[in-house]
C-alpha cells in the first residue's frame, strides 16, 4: 500500500468555491464543465455528429453532466470506468405561480423538493437560484445570492410545547417565506424582480426552475479547522471529487487503460426518473454513442459494457455523537478516516464482494484508507444511484462516498480531509 496522500488544503478550499458557486443543479455542472474546460475537455451536441476523436468531451443537459476521456489507444470495445454522481440536493422549490402573502407580508409559494431537514431552513437568509427560459427559446442561469427571503419560525411564546413536544411543521402552511411588506400582491412580480436583475427585457422569462439556497458561506469549523460546514455537500462533494479525479487523469500524460468517465445526474433526491435523471437514458445512449463514433459495433458496445464498472459515490452517514444506537454497533465511520464503502444486502447499495475488492484496489492504489458503513438492521436504509445504474445498463456498480453529519440539512458537516482522500481515491479507480 502506497502512503497516504499528504492532505492538500487546495482541494478543500476549492470545493469550499465550488459549493459556494453552486446553488443549483444547473450552476453545479456549468461550474464543473469550467474546470474540464481548463483540463482540455470540449462540449459536444447531443444533436450534431459525433466523430471518433481522441481526448476529452462533455454534454450538458440541464443539471445533468457526462463527460469523457478517449484516451491514444483505445478501441471500441474498451471498457468505461465511470464516477456516478448526482447534482441535486433537497430544498424549497418556487412554484408556478409563486406570488402570494398575507396579513401585510409579501411571500413567495414555495413546493419542497426531495426530504430536506424541514427545520434547517428556518430562520435562515435565503438566496433563490436556478434557471430561466426566455422567450427566444434560449436560457440564463440566475442566482441572488444575498438574503433575499427567510423563513420565520414561530415565536416560542406562541408555542409553548415546541422544546417539550418537538417541532411540529405543516409542509404548505409553515414553510412559506417571506420577502417583503405590502398588501398589493401582484402575480409576475418575483419574475419581473428577476428580469430587473439580470437587465432582461419585461416578459422575457416564460419559464423557470427556481429554488432557495442559504447564503451562509462555508467554512472550515473547529479548534484546528478540521471540519468542513457547508451546503449541498450532499452530493456535490462528490460531483468536484469527480470532476477533479478526471481533469486529474485527463492530464497526467498516462493513457489510462479504460475510458474514465463522469456521470453526474440531477432528480437523484426525488427518484432519479427524468431525462437528466440516472434512470434515463442519458449515460446508456452518451456512451453507446462514444462506441459508435469510434467505428464500434453492438458487439464491442456489449464487450465495452460486460468489463464496464461504475463507482456511484454520494455522501453516507458518520457515527453521530450524540445518537451512536441509531448507527450499527459494529459499523461507525468517523470523519477523516477515509471514504466509506456502503453495503446493503437488499439492494438499496449496488455493492457486492467483487465490487469491493475492486474499491478496495484503488484505495490500496492510491494510499487512501476506507471504512465500510452498513446500516442499523432497525432502521430503514437510504439509496442511491447505483442500484439504478446497475439495473439500467447492465453494469457492475459498487456504492461509496463520504461520511457526514446533518446529512439533508440546510448546511451539512464533514471532515476537511476526507474530500481530498476521495479525489485520490476516485483518481486511482479511473486510471484502472
Amino acid at each position: 500500500m502506497r502512503t497516504p496522500p499528504r492532505f492538500d488544503r487546495g482541494h478543500t478550499d476549492d470545493l469550499m468555491t465550488y459549493l459556494a458557486a453552486s446553488p443549483s443543479p444547473y450552476h453545479a455542472v456549468a461550474n464543473a464543465a469550467e474546470r474540464l474546460e481548463k483540463a482540455g475537455f470540449r462540449q459536444v451536441s447531443e444533436t450534431d455528429a459525433w466523430d471518433g476523436s481522441l481526448g476529452g468531451k462533455y454534454v450538458l443537459r440541464g443539471g445533468a453532466i457526462i463527460a469523457w476521456y478517449v484516451p491514444e489507444g483505445a478501441e471500441p470495445h474498451t471498457p468505461f470506468r465511470i464516477v456516478g454522481a448526482h447534482t441535486d440536493s433537497p430544498n424549497l422549490r418556487v412554484k408556478p405561480r409563486p406570488d402570494s402573502g398575507a396579513h401585510g407580508w409579501r411571500q413567495v409559494a414555495v413546493e419542497i423538493y426531495g426530504g430536506p431537514l424541514l427545520n434547517s431552513w428556518l430562520d435562515r437568509d435565503l438566496g433563490l437560484a436556478g434557471r430561466l427560459s426566455l422567450r427566444d427559446g434560449t436560457s440564463r442561469l440566475v442566482n441572488i445570492d444575498r438574503p433575499l427571503l427567510r423563513v420565520p419560525q414561530l415565536a416560542i411564546h406562541l408555542d409553548r410545547s415546541v422544546s417539550s413536544e418537538g417541532l411540529k411543521l405543516d409542509k404548505q402552511r409553515h414553510l412559506q417565506p417571506v420577502w417583503g411588506l405590502g398588501n398589493d400582491v401582484r402575480d409576475g412580480d418575483l419574475i419581473a424582480f428577476l428580469e430587473q436583475e439580470l437587465g432582461l427585457p419585461a416578459g422575457e422569462v416564460t419559464g423557470w426552475d427556481l429554488m432557495t439556497h442559504s447564503v451562509e458561506p462555508p467554512a472550515y469549523l473547529g479548534r484546528d479547522k478540521e471540519l468542513l460546514a457547508g451546503p449541498r455537500m450532499d452530493n456535490l462533494l462528490s460531483v468536484h471529487a469527480a470532476t477533479a479525479a478526471l481533469a486529474a487523469v485527463a492530464t497526467s500524460g498516462d493513457g489510462p487503460s479504460y475510458i474514465p468517465v463522469l456521470a453526474a445526474f440531477d432528480h437523484e433526491e426525488n427518484g432519479s426518473q427524468s431525462d437528466t435523471g440516472a434512470d434515463g437514458p442519458l449515460l446508456g445512449g452518451v456512451l453507446e454513442r462514444s462506441v459508435f463514433s469510434r467505428g464500434g459495433s453492438y458487439e464491442d458496445r456489449a464487450r465495452a459494457f460486460a468489463a464496464t464498472i461504475c463507482l456511484s459515490s454520494d455522501t453516507g452517514h458518520a457515527v453521530h455523537p450524540n445518537y451512536a444506537e441509531r448507527h450499527d454497533p459494529t459499523h461507525h465511520p468517523r470523519a477523516d478516516a477515509g471514504p466509506l464503502l456502503k453495503v446493503n444486502v437488499n439492494n438499496r447499495y449496488a455493492t457486492d464482494g467483487s465490487g469491493r475488492a475492486v474499491f478496495a484496489a484503488a484505495c490500496e492504489k492510491s494510499g487512501v484508507p476506507f471504512q465500510t458503513f452498513v446500516s442499523n438492521n432497525s432502521m430503514p436504509c437510504g439509496t442511491t444511484i447505483g442500484p439504478i445504474t446497475a439495473a439500467r445498463h447492465g453494469i457492475q456498480t459498487v456504492d461509496i462516498g463520504v461520511a457526514i453529519l446533518s446529512m439533508h440539512s440546510a448546511r451539512e458537516l464533514c471532515g476537511a480531509k476526507d474530500p481530498y482522500l476521495l479525489a485520490n481515491a476516485l483518481a486511482a479507480f479511473l486510471e484502472g
